[in-house]
């Protein structure tokens, strides 16, 4: 890998690290996964960076995390998190980089601002959905069809975090359009 793409990925890792920082919302009705901002640094990761360097930034921010980092939503770290209800939106945030990112380079011809929606809803919200619903069913006493219920609450504001990783993408397409490295892959 070339230096650039990984002080890119690293600076991405970090950016989604930032989004822990914001306080997290902790609903009783979710079985214990809590609202954070750090959903929408999977889909900026995979979106900007593509499917490999996006995935390798959450890959990278979750090592840290496993060695003890506080870096998550409320301060929280170290391999503990990985057995409570949010593992699966923990571990999928991977595959929600990754599959932003793919699509992202698919849809490296259409404009900017629908792609990124379409790659940040399927991967961020689809896709990420898909993981943390297994998991939240794997970790409580919920059914999987009480666990998707569960995150029904969750979709207001990943679709507002899916806007807003579009609208970073095309001001930073138009601004520092090689910066988008996922159309430029």
């Amino acid at each position: 890998m070339k230096d650039r793409s990984l002080v890119q990925i690293a600076l991405y890792a970090a950016i989604f690290a930032v989004l822990g920082l914001l306080p997290k919302f902790d609903i009783p009705l979710a079985g214990g996964v809590p609202i954070t901002a750090q959903s929408m640094g999977a889909m900026l990761a995979g979106v900007m960076l593509g499917a490999w360097r996006g995935a390798a930034a959450m890959v990278l921010m979750l090592f840290v995390v496993a060695l003890g980092a506080p870096l998550l939503a409320g301060g929280r770290g170290g391999l503990g998190v990985f057995f409570t209800p949010s593992i699966g939106f923990i571990v999928g945030w991977v595959a929600v980089a990754f599959v932003a990112g793919a699509i992202m380079q698919a849809l490296r011809k259409a404009p900017v601002f629908p792609a990124a929606l379409i790659a940040s809803v399927v991967g961020g919200i689809v896709v990420m959905y898909a993981f943390g619903i297994v998991g939240m069913a794997m970790r409580t006493q919920l059914s999987l069809l009480d666990a998707t219920k569960a995150c029904l609450i969750f979709i207001p504001g990943d679709a507002i975090k899916a806007v807003l990783t579009a609208l970073v993408a095309q001001t930073v397409a138009r601004g520092l359009p090689e910066a988008l490295l996922s159309r430029n892959a």
